[in-house]
């Protein structure tokens, strides 16, 4: 049994509709998942991006970096 996969990404969703009605008329298993990350990575990044907002950074210099 050959098991190879594709990652698709169709950019509306008529070419969506499209890729799946080939692939059910093919008899290709498929899995369809609505987002490319993690719900706990997405959240993590929601969180920085409201950390960023309201003001909670720290900044470094390149000299600091560096060290």
């Amino acid at each position: 049994m050959l098991m190879n996969y594709l990652i698709v990404h169709p950019d509306n969703e008529a070419k969506l509709t499209a890729v799946k009605a080939v692939l059910k008329a093919l008899d290709v298993a498929f899995e369809e998942g609505k987002g490319a990350y993690d719900p706990a990575f997405r959240a993590k990044m929601e969180e920085g991006e409201e950390d960023i907002q309201k003001g909670r950074t720290v900044k470094v210099t390149l000299d600091d970096l560096w060290k």
